[in-house]
């Protein structure tokens, strides 16, 4: 403790008992503007001149010091919560055979049937990968064929499905440049 006693320059220590409890004595307080500030000014006074703005009275203290919270016995306040959704016995009967607004979505068309070239496209660029990853975790000797079957494979099915990809711009009706008139 006697090296912290000594301080550089003639500056005493810190009390560092004293500083908390100056922190703790002013918790909940609004320190003082420092000297030379300007006192804030409302909303309906922003537009009037300097001159013209007449500082506010200062507030009454307020009744619960800042940072306090307001707590509810159980079951008092109701909040989110306490919400119960209704169960099938709340529900009213007569109300189901009325069900005017109710949106049923219509059935997706089927898909278009896929052809032979795609689907083999799709199984070398999924089973290139898979086949090279199987044969790590197994261990397998990785021998030429197998390395070329997988990443053969897997850029051979990319570069099909790429090649087929449609590159006419006049291909459907949606032009892609906007609204149309």
């Amino acid at each position: 403790m006697a090296e912290h006693e000594e301080s550089s320059g003639g500056v005493p220590p810190l009390d560092e008992e004293a500083a908390w409890a100056a922190i703790v004595a002013g918790y909940g307080q609004e320190p003082p503007d420092p000297p030379g500030s300007r006192p804030f000014r409302p909303i309906e006074n922003l537009m009037l001149p300097e001159e013209d703005v007449q500082p506010e009275p200062p507030a009454a203290a307020p009744t619960a010091a800042l940072g306090s919270s307001v707590v509810f016995a159980p079951g008092v306040g109701l909040g989110p919560r306490d919400h119960a959704p209704a169960g099938p016995e709340d529900e009213d009967p007569a109300a189901e055979a009325s069900d005017e607004g109710h949106f049923v979505p219509p059935e997706p068309p089927e898909l278009p049937p896929a052809d032979t070239t795609a689907k083999f496209a799709w199984l070398a660029v999924v089973g290139g990968p898979v086949l090279l990853l199987v044969a790590v975790l197994l261990q397998w000797d990785m021998t030429w064929w197998l390395t070329t079957l997988g990443i053969g494979g897997f850029l051979g099915g990319f570069a099909t499905l790429v090649a087929r990809m449609s590159s006419d711009p006049d291909d459907g009706d949606d032009p892609g440049r906007g609204a149309v008139v």
